[in-house]
């Protein structure tokens, strides 16, 4: 195996001194075992330094007229190009003062003049191994953050699938045709970007929130998988118990997502919320909703912006025992219901962008094959209901 610290090819280094003689001395010392680049001056070394073909290793002089071994450092330090290279001080200044000064800038080392090829040598070879020790250690971690993000983004999609499954297959047992999970998510990431900077709300709606929020709406109606085909598919009006019965899908959807997270072994944030919008999205501000009949907060807010979302959709979306709604007809419904049905500020959020409601309920509008298809299955599964009701409408 081979070492990961070895060279694949002889290091460059660049000696950076405005005495000739300094720099045929160190050129001869060096070219045996390194490839070596010269600079008399620091104009000249920050062009090769920070040009194409990078240095390994600086030995750089620090004084020089013009612009100092100081001064070629720190223009070094500053820029993303230099700010890695290893930079060795050659000088005849021998203060401790003066050898502060070069290591707080960024030097790695120091070396005094008159130099001793042996010292010289060595240091070399050793600040170019932790040089490569270092920068294997980059590799790495570049490698592993890769690597994590790629997981990351499958575990993401995993359940972003997930997800869509298991609302697709309540879908497939609704009356609703196939946006209508699509338009409902965005509206409740549109209506919650919306109200993220309101004093009631800005605690909660933080970007990694509304994010959860978008994950977990398509789960809303994921209980309607439990409740029976003769009521859930049943085109015309639900007699009283009926409705107990269809009710019952929001304690069912709470119930599945709550036995799934327990299969988990543990509390993951959009499923917390899937939990609440599938249970309470049904409450009522005025608290004539249900399962529990809450009232104004004590209604999650999660739910209360579905409520919102779910309302709009139904008032808007064409169904085989209903014509759809205009937007203006859903807007003013939806106003009406300010302090009854809904809560004021998420009511009064929602008029503000109501166009932009309308333009996702126009981006993810269903298709009349999708409506002729439901209209359809109903009228195979429920032929007299369905005949009834098509004749009343």
């Amino acid at each position: 195996m081979s070492n990961p610290l070895d060279f694949t090819e002889k290091p460059t280094l660049l000696v950076v001194d405005d005495t000739p003689d300094n720099l045929s001395l160190m050129s001869g010392l060096l070219r045996g075992d390194y490839k070596v680049k010269l600079a008399h001056n620091g104009e000249r070394a920050l062009q090769i330094a920070l040009g194409d073909a990078p240095p390994d290793l600086i030995l750089l002089d620090i004084m020089m007229p013009e612009m100092d071994g100081y001064e070629v450092l720190r223009r070094l330090q500053a820029d993303p190009r230099g700010r890695y290279i290893p930079v060795i001080f050659l000088t005849a200044m021998n203060a401790a003062e003066d050898e502060k000064i070069g290591l707080d800038l960024g030097a790695v080392d120091y070396i005094s003049k008159p130099i001793n090829p042996a010292i010289v040598l060595a240091r070399v070879h050793n600040h170019l191994q932790l040089k490569l020790a270092r920068d294997f250690l980059q590799n790495q971690n570049a490698f592993l953050e890769q690597e994590v993000a790629k997981r990351t983004r499958e575990v993401v999609a995993i359940q972003d699938v997930t997800i869509r499954a298991m609302a697709s297959l309540a879908e497939t047992r609704d009356n609703e045709t196939g946006n209508h999970i699509r338009r409902t998510q965005h509206y409740v990431k549109a209506l919650a970007e919306h109200l993220a900077p309101h004093p009631r709300f800005s605690a909660e709606l933080s970007p990694s929130n509304i994010e959860s929020l978008f994950k977990s709406a398509p789960l809303h109606d994921i209980g309607k998988v439990g409740i029976p085909d003769r009521i859930l598919l049943k085109p015309g009006k639900l007699d009283p118990d009926e409705f107990e019965i269809m009710k019952t899908h929001t304690t069912l959807g709470r119930d599945a997502i709550v036995h799934a997270e327990l299969e988990l072994g543990q509390s993951i944030p959009f499923l917390s919320y899937a939990k609440e919008i599938a249970y309470s999205h049904q409450e009522k501000w005025d608290g004539s909703g249900y399962p529990e009949g809450l009232s104004g907060e004590a209604i999650p807010l999660s739910a209360r912006l579905m409520a919102v979302a779910d309302v709009y959709d139904a008032l808007i979306s064409r169904r085989v025992y209903k014509p759809a709604f205009p937007h203006e007809k859903a807007v003013e419904i939806i106003r009406a219901g300010r302090g009854s049905h809904f809560d004021p500020d998420i009511v009064d959020g929602f008029l503000a962008i109501a166009e932009r409601f309308q333009r996702i309920a126009l981006q993810y509008a269903d298709g009349d094959a999708a409506v002729a298809a439901e209209a359809e299955r109903l009228a195979r599964d429920f032929p007299l209901e369905h005949v009834a009701v098509a004749a009343r409408n």
